[in-house]
């Protein structure tokens, strides 16, 4: 491995810390249809202005968001397809996850009253 090359896990791992924010997660899901305004942003996810910016700022570091101008109106948009299909993802697999603990929740109630 050479001197200043981080390996694909570390990578990994370093990105799913960057999305490890309730708030950029629920940014990226308001944004996972289509474009939205700041304005609607906030309007959703009633927050302080600065803390929407801050982790819109770190989203956009990341590549994840990439944003442009309408006026004085500044649009933000997922970069990737990826991103958005990501998140459908993670949906499923903790509706799987849910779903199997809610399973194993009623067996063990049935065994406590047998």
């Amino acid at each position: 491995m050479t001197g200043s090359a981080v390996p694909l896990y570390q990578a990994k791992a370093e990105f799913f810390r960057m999305l490890g924010h309730p708030v950029r997660i629920r940014v990226l899901e308001l944004l996972q249809d289509s474009p939205r305004p700041v304005r609607e942003l906030l309007a959703d996810i009633a927050i302080e202005p600065s803390n929407l910016s801050q982790q819109l700022a770190v989203l956009r570091r990341y590549g994840i968001v990439t944003s442009h101008r309408e006026g004085s109106t500044v649009v933000y948009e997922i970069a990737s397809s990826d991103v958005a299909e990501l998140l459908r993802v993670a949906r499923r697999i903790l509706t799987d996850l849910i779903a199997s603990q809610n399973e194993l929740l009623a067996e063990l109630r049935e065994a406590g009253t047998g």
